[in-house]
């Protein structure tokens, strides 16, 4: 007996709606030759800014591979309010999601996250803002900086917690708690730090 004509309307919708996975993508990569891959990412390359991005930090290309980041966490964080720009935390965010895939170095990630830090926290007290999510993506990234810093040697790590405790200075204008949320953090972070460690 042959399908309906609804059957296969259905498994037609249903193929339709099946999504290409990365190992169709790498099944097919696998019979493209030297040549053929380096033309594919040459256009891949020339077909976004941020596939050159993440090429050039991948490689580590150019003098300052985190400044294409910093300039859109900036972007978002700290927009031009005179030309009615807006803010955007899950952009922000995306440049440091970026940044790990791209490379992840713990000390070029830190240095994101406290340069986002600085960014809201001056923005806030720039202009007042008053946006509640805003404060708890602050307050949530404070704490992941924090914590990668301390992965870091103490000659690098020292530094960014001394700019850190400049945010959480700058942070008590903001209200909402956020001042004293990270005044917490930072309490907990130096107490685990100052630790004195078991020896056996």
């Amino acid at each position: 007996m042959l399908p309906s004509v609804e059957s296969n309307r259905h498994m037609i919708k249903r193929q339709s709606k099946s999504q290409q996975r990365w190992s169709d993508v790498k099944a097919k990569l696998a019979s493209v030759d030297r040549a053929g891959l380096l033309v594919l990412v040459q256009d891949l390359y020339g077909a976004h800014q941020d596939n050159r991005t993440f090429l050039h930090t991948r490689f580590g290309l150019g003098e300052d591979v985190l400044e294409p980041y910093k300039q859109t966490i900036d972007r978002w964080l700290w927009p031009d309010v005179f030309r009615k720009q807006d803010t955007s935390v899950a952009k922000a965010n995306q440049a440091i999601a970026s940044y790990k895939k791209a490379v992840g170095e713990p000390a070029g990630l830190a240095e994101l996250m406290v340069f986002y830090c600085e960014q809201a926290a001056g923005f806030s007290s720039d202009i007042g803002n008053q946006d509640e999510s805003y404060f708890d993506a602050l307050v949530r990234m404070f704490e992941q900086a924090l914590t990668v810093a301390n992965t870091l040697p103490a000659s690098g790590r020292d530094t960014l917690v001394a700019r850190l405790d400049r945010v959480r200075s700058i942070s008590h204008k903001c209200g909402y708690g956020v001042g004293d949320d990270m005044d917490s953090i930072l309490a907990k972070y130096t107490k685990r730090r100052d630790r004195p460690s078991v020896r056996r």
